[in-house]
């Protein structure tokens, strides 16, 4: 056998054994697929108590924009209510108002209510360019009150980094807090440290998300746009990644967790990008002074993965009077996952101190 002949052999040999492998490899994302198919329609057809509720789908008496000082336009709800306290609702990270959607229901009739999506999120508008601060979101929230509660009580409700957003308008505006807001709800939320928060994985793998995260920061529009159709075309595995990271019971709702879902993918990439250097050195356990002038109400599942129950208790550790309620087998939507709960304890609250 020639030389030659001995190459053309041993080339098709590599060929045969790459091909093997693409095959294998092929054959295996094909039957991760499917597996993770099977398990999703199993999962959506288990019994399901809100399979008939109408996510998304409100009344209110008023709708307005609210534009930020850096030129966002916000897109703000206002539903009438007997009390001359208004209840502010500040929802969290990749997600919209539509977060309160239990809230909005139970204490509709009851109280005036503000809703509102924050910049990059729901129906509001985005930055041009630039990132997303903590700061901001404190400003923003503040040209809201202005638009919709100029005067009178109000109580501040925040979920994630709307409870994060609540403490930088404390810090930007402590006479708010003497002066203006009778109290202020904050449920699975945090003071800081969220660079540290494993999100459930082994340390050994954990360590490895944070080099990551600066360039991450940095995606450019065109990659972004790249990695949000790889969001929309794997809607199987986003579905299990929320419930896997929003939810703390073994089996919640199908039908809730693809309401979260739907909300988490309207959020692009490009906006995720420009929030995590905010949200990641978001550091304001030392600046919570002006919270200890109003009642507090912390709220937090057991089983929160992203902003887990140390940093609610820490938050708790800061501010002695405020209370505490801890959801069982609660995860980081407790307040979609185990409504009746949280807004019993909310109605207690405010019931509580606002007739004081």
């Amino acid at each position: 056998m020639t030389d030659v002949e001995v190459a053309k052999g041993s080339k098709r040999r590599k060929a045969g054994i790459i091909g093997a492998i693409v095959g294998l490899a092929a054959a295996g994302v094909a039957a991760g697929v499917a597996a993770e198919r099977y398990f999703v329609n199993r999962s959506k057809k288990a019994d399901d108590v809100y399979a008939d509720e109408e996510f998304g789908v409100w009344d209110f008496d008023e709708e307005l924009t609210v534009t930020t000082d850096d030129g966002i336009d916000l897109h703000v709800e206002v539903v009438d209510g007997p009390s001359e306290a208004t209840l502010v609702f500040v929802h969290g990270f990749c997600l919209d108002m539509g977060t309160f959607h239990f809230q909005r229901k139970a204490f509709e009739g009851e109280y005036r209510m503000v809703f509102y999506d924050q910049p990059g999120h729901g129906r509001s508008g985005k930055l041009n360019k630039g990132e997303y601060t903590l700061d901001a979101l404190g400003a923003g929230l503040r040209a809201v009150l202005q638009a919709t509660a100029p005067t009178g009580p109000v109580v501040l409700v925040g979920h994630s980094m709307g409870g994060m957003t609540i403490m930088a308008l404390a810090e930007q505006v402590p006479e708010l807090f003497e002066n203006r807001v009778e109290a202020a709800v904050l449920i699975s939320t945090s003071a800081g440290k969220l660079d540290q928060v494993n999100f459930g994985l082994p340390d050994v793998v954990a360590k490895f998300r944070r080099p990551l995260l600066p360039i991450i920061g940095f995606a450019g529009p065109i990659s972004s746009a790249v990695i949000d159709r790889a969001r929309h075309a794997s809607t199987d595995l986003a579905w299990l990644l929320t419930r896997r990271y929003g939810f703390g019971t073994a089996r919640p709702s199908p039908a809730l967790v693809s309401y979260v879902e739907k909300m988490n993918s309207k959020t692009s990439t490009d906006v995720i990008a420009r929030y995590l250097r905010t949200l990641y050195t978001h550091a304001r356990l030392l600046l919570l002074g002006p919270l200890r002038s109003v009642p507090v109400l912390l709220v937090c599942g057991d089983r929160d993965v992203l902003t887990p129950l140390t940093h609610t208790r820490e938050i708790a550790s800061v501010l002695p009077e405020a209370e505490l309620m801890i959801v069982a087998d609660g995860g980081h939507v407790v307040l979609l996952e185990h409504a009746d709960a949280v807004n019993d304890a909310m109605d207690t609250f405010l019931t509580k101190v606002l007739e004081q």
